[in-house]
């Protein structure tokens, strides 16, 4: 089945994807950090009881044990599960076969269920988490307070238990210097805007996440609707820093650079081509260029370091994935 990173949505020349994270904790059960691996196992084994077959999506059981090193790491590259989720006992993860809905167990609550679509996509997103949502509460008690909401071990996640975001390709807006000025503009707004894994990392690839921060006495329309309003005038901001920057011969020219070095190279870095298909996406994204957003997409996502290992079934030197990674280029570029 054809991945989900693979297809095209709304403003995808700007946003890349949504995602919809609804954070769940049992009734009866401490939360994870406080279980054994026993416990852990045994809350796993009533969420995938509670979800495999109930749901629209055809959902894998994978014990996070039975993966490699590279498989894990690979996982989280390609943001289905988060960093801190590949290590650790007793972690494990219900996957859709295209990965757009990915729910992991025992992280830091005991249900976190995730949802991913291309473009802007947040009511469609959000209404398919909530029936994922709705299968689980009918089949087990959840941790939830009249008064508060869901419960969940990090304070900040309580009421609605609900992290909406965006990722978005600021090239224009990020090259220019003007995300730290947007970033405390959005913060008055309740909208936190970091680096594309989230908290404390950087923005690869001009790759950064727009999210909810508020999620106790506001409704989850509300903070979808805020967020959607937010990204559409990002979205018209970054298209216009993009036009007025191209028409400069200096960066015009960086951009043809960019595509005439992906194009022959025959060694690439991580972080090098990183860079250059930003400027390739732009230009794409600008008609300079005959080549598919979702094909970037794509070697954004198959080209990541440990998903490369992973590939491979064996760890590479970071020579040999240069190598192999450029080869990938030419040939979806040719």
């Amino acid at each position: 089945m054809s991945k989900w990173y693979k297809n095209s949505g709304e403003k995808s020349e700007v946003v890349v994807s949504t995602r919809v994270r609804l954070a769940r904790n049992l009734e009866e059960y401490p939360f994870p950090a406080k279980l054994d691996t026993a416990g852990k196992k045994q809350v796993n084994d009533l969420v995938r009881d509670a979800l495999l077959g109930n749901t629209e999506d055809d959902l894998s059981f994978i014990e996070m044990e039975s993966l490699s090193r590279a498989q894990t790491i690979s996982l989280a590259e390609r943001h289905l599960i988060s960093p801190e989720f590949t290590g650790g006992a007793g972690h494990a993860l219900l996957l859709s076969d295209d990965e757009s809905v990915s729910i992991m167990l025992c992280e830091e609550d005991h249900v976190r269920i995730q949802v991913m679509e291309a473009g802007l996509a947040l009511d469609s997103a959000y209404e398919r988490a909530d029936k994922i949502d709705n299968a689980l509460a009918a089949r087990l008690p959840l941790a939830f307070d009249e008064r508060i909401g869901y419960l969940t071990q990090c304070p900040t996640n309580l009421g609605t238990a609900m992290r909406a975001s965006v990722m978005l390709h600021l090239p224009g807006l990020g090259r220019s210097g003007q995300v730290a000025k947007i970033s405390a503009t959005v913060a008055k707004l309740g909208l936190i805007i970091r680096g594309c894994y989230g908290e404390g990392s950087s923005p690869i690839g001009d790759m950064y996440q727009l999210s909810n921060q508020v999620t106790l006495g506001i409704s989850e329309k509300t903070a979808i609707d805020n967020l959607k309003s937010i990204t559409q005038q990002l979205v018209a901001q970054e298209l216009a820093m993009r036009e007025r920057m191209l028409k400069n011969p200096a960066w015009e020219d960086k951009v043809y650079r960019a595509w005439g070095v992906l194009k022959s190279a025959r060694l690439l870095s991580c972080e090098e081509f990183m860079d250059l298909a930003s400027l390739v996406r732009m230009g794409a994204a600008q008609g300079l260029f005959d080549v598919k957003l979702e094909k970037i997409g794509e070697l954004f996502a198959d080209l990541q370091p440990a998903t490369i290992n992973a590939r491979e079934g064996k760890n590479l030197e970071a020579s040999q994935r240069d190598a192999l990674r450029a080869a990938a280029v030419r040939e979806a570029l040719a």
